[in-house]
């Protein structure tokens, strides 16, 4: 099914709107005519009493939201389908760090914003998965820092940082950052550091490596491979190179896994 279009929903509104607010002899042809010869008719009713508008532009927007879901779902799923035989190829550097196994059968690529509530919760998604399959899954973290979230570009920064003297402490830096976003868009810069310093990174080779091209150039790598394969928010996954968007429950992804693990 897909989305309304403006028009629809306008005439499908103003059905609504009328119907609940007055008692009419009018078809619904009629009143979308009605709104076609006078399109400030509708502006007009509600300009005039809008409380008792109110519940039928709820409905309205309700029945508007719950169809452009449904498109999206669908959309999302002709993706899937389509990458299960035609796979996205992220890069994959001998330098990306993981957890879990070379050996895994499962790549996971995560593309993150360490302020976005979302990706936190599609991080324990991740975890939830490494427990459930073992060595059958590895995941590694890409960076999606959005504009919006002013810790998250110096959170990416610190994470890569990290990871060039320590790829294990980056794993840990981005599991504490995950664990107390309160502390990472309250105290900015001083609880990177603080976290830094927890997870063991050496605090003068970190403050060099941070203002790095080499860290310039791995998040505008990732940002912009995100951005190729049409991942505008986050999180956003790859799962063998099949796209999973938005922080889902660790089920919708166990399909996919499970799937590309029987085809193996």
């Amino acid at each position: 099914m897909k989305a309304l279009s403006f028009r629809s929903f306008t005439f499908f509104a103003a059905t609504v709107l009328f119907s609940a607010t007055a008692c009419t002899k009018y078809s619904n042809e009629q009143i979308a005519q009605a709104l076609k010869d006078n399109p400030t008719l509708l502006a007009n009713a509600i300009k005039k009493d809008p409380e008792a508008f109110k519940p039928a532009l709820l409905a309205a927007r309700e029945m508007l939201q719950k169809s452009q879901m449904r498109d999206q779902q669908e959309e999302a799923a002709k993706e899937q389908e389509k990458r299960f035989a035609d796979p996205l190829k992220p890069t994959l550097a001998n330098d990306q760090v993981f957890k879990g196994p070379d050996t895994a059968k499962i790549t996971i690529v995560e593309y993150t914003d360490f302020e976005c509530p979302y990706c936190s919760k599609g991080a324990d998604s991740m975890k939830a998965l490494l427990k459930k399959y073992g060595d059958k899954v590895r995941v590694t973290v890409k960076h999606l820092p959005l504009p919006f979230h002013q810790n998250a570009m110096p959170a990416a920064r610190y994470y890569e940082a990290i990871r060039l003297q320590n790829p294990q402490a980056a794993l840990k830096f981005h599991d504490e950052l995950f664990a107390n976003q309160g502390k990472l868009r309250q105290d900015g810069e001083k609880y990177l550091e603080e976290a830094a310093k927890a997870v063991g990174a050496k605090v003068e080779k970190l403050k060099k490596d941070l203002k790095s091209a080499q860290v310039d150039a791995k998040i505008k790598a990732d940002t912009d491979e995100a951005r190729t394969f049409g991942f505008r928010g986050t999180p956003a996954f790859l799962v063998n190179g099949v796209p999973v968007r938005g922080a889902l429950p660790p089920e919708e992804f166990e399909k996919i896994i499970d799937r590309l693990l029987k085809k193996s």
